[in-house]
């Protein structure tokens, strides 16, 4: 048993580049929140850490300089178009968790996100329970390559 976990560890281990980020609605519509050209990183180390970032190819640049300055709308667009957390994670069976400890959207923190996940060769994908998306309950499908 022991050495099962190890192993599903040691898959997940490395850096893996976005290669697609879709969410699905309850009647199967399929959207792109961050275009179909999304980038992103998801990262797990073997001490059990992982950290992940998405975002939209092309982001609204502030008008400043100042990485603590901006406008409202240069903060309001910067905030709608990035997603990323980090912590610890953990598998189990066809799961990994993700146990949250800093997160861009602050009511994650604390709280564990938990995805559905398949190796598929070269590629990781990573599924999650239907959450709110846009006002709207859509289920996430990331497919990951590693690098």
């Amino acid at each position: 048993m022991i050495r099962l976990a190890a192993f599903k560890i040691e898959r997940f281990v490395g850096t893996w580049k976005l290669v697609s980020f879709e969410t699905r609605t309850e009647d199967g519509t399929v959207s792109y929140p961050f275009g179909k050209n999304a980038l992103g990183y998801i990262m797990y180390s073997i001490d059990g850490y992982m950290s992940v970032a998405l975002l939209p190819k092309k982001r609204r640049k502030f008008k400043t300089q100042d990485i603590l300055g901006g406008t409202i709308e240069d903060k309001v667009a910067a905030a709608e178009s990035f997603i990323s957390y980090f912590g610890r994670y953990k598998v189990r069976g066809k799961k990994v968790i993700h146990l949250v400890e800093i997160s861009f959207f602050p009511n994650w923190v604390g709280v564990d996100q938990e995805r559905s996940f398949r190796f598929d060769e070269n590629k990781l994908i990573l599924s999650a329970k239907p959450m709110l998306i846009n006002g709207k309950s859509q289920s996430v499908n990331l497919i990951w390559e590693k690098i």
